[in-house]
């Protein structure tokens, strides 16, 4: 995989044990701030905005289905984890949270960090 992919859950969601309301992942939210803090960021990644509804066909087809939980950055071949890696599947290396992505966004593109 040549490019670090980064997965999102879609804004204005619906979830089914909670009919007739509408919803965004706050953490999801936090990396899309940060994005567009960070413009040059967003742009070296591969954003995939996806629904919310599982299985999520292509979080399953990169990191296996065990490995849903967004967000998600899934590294790319040859890139640097810098230490943040939360797991792999079949040698595909990948960070899941928003804390351990800011982490990594920080150390592969030199952005701020989050204010403790």
């Amino acid at each position: 995989m040549p490019s670090d992919v980064l997965f999102l859950l879609a804004p204005d969601f619906e979830d089914p044990a909670y009919p007739g309301v509408r919803f965004y992942c706050e953490h999801c939210a936090q990396v899309e701030g940060v994005l567009g803090y960070y413009p040059q960021a967003a742009r070296a990644l591969d954003v995939r905005r996806i629904p919310f509804p599982r299985p999520r066909a292509a979080v399953v087809e990169l990191v296996g289905e065990e490995n849903q939980w967004l967000p998600l950055l899934v590294l790319g071949d040859g890139s640097n984890d810098h230490g943040c890696a939360t797991g792999t599947h079949e040698g595909r290396r990948f960070i899941r949270g928003k804390d351990g992505i800011a982490r990594w966004l920080s150390a592969r593109f030199g952005v701020a960090v989050p204010h403790p």
